[in-house]
């Protein structure tokens, strides 16, 4: 069945200006937790020049196959089963790897396990591409920020909204450095991180 996602339906113009430069020279990259499909579709149709690899838990590929069969998009890949926390990703080396709203929904002992897990795949100066809501010096950066931050912990203790310079710290453990913080509509921000060429 072929979900839709109205949050996915606004952002993913907004996210594409952004990535896009970032992709110019990619040819394969990996979406971790590719969610509903829909990102996936409209990334791949506007970049034919690369590869997406979609992921996710195995309980969410029937609507990532839907979207993906109904685009008829040559450059684009069925869902591989990917928990961040397993030691053996089911890609080898990719020049990107893109995740939204991922990290809110994780503990943060997998939001570790993603940059870790990124350190191994990601080609020396290619890109993780983090897309979600985050905080700043500990405070959040709106109050429905806040607000959906109190609903996160109601369903999940562990889950919530994960503070920018937290983020930076696990990157640079795992050899990225940040590009570049873009703000983004509805409080949301896109973290750029690039790989050393020397880790």
């Amino acid at each position: 069945m072929r979900r839709f996602s109205e949050a996915c339906e606004r952002n993913q113009g907004p996210i594409l200006d952004v990535i896009k430069p970032y992709l110019t020279h990619a040819e394969e990259v990996l979406e971790v937790g590719s969610g509903t499909g829909q990102h996936a579709v409209w990334f791949a149709g506007a970049m034919p020049h690369l590869t997406w690899h979609t992921s996710d838990l195995r309980e969410n590929h029937g609507s990532i196959i839907a979207w993906l069969e109904a685009s008829e998009l040559p450059n684009i890949r069925k869902p591989r089963t990917l928990n961040v926390g397993q030691r053996i990703w089911p890609v080898s080396q990719v020049d990107a790897i893109f995740t939204a709203n991922t990290c809110h929904i994780m503990s943060w002992d997998r939001v570790k396990d993603l940059f870790s897990g990124a350190n191994r795949v990601v080609k020396p100066g290619g890109y993780l591409l983090i897309y979600g809501p985050f905080n700043v010096n500990g405070n959040f950066t709106s109050d429905s920020n806040e607000e959906f931050d109190k609903f996160l912990k109601e369903q999940d203790p562990e889950s919530g909204i994960r503070d920018y310079e937290d983020m930076n710290s696990a990157a640079r453990y795992n050899g990225f450095q940040l590009v570049e913080r873009h703000e983004m509509p509805a409080n949301n921000m896109l973290l750029a991180y690039q790989k050393s060429s020397s880790f």
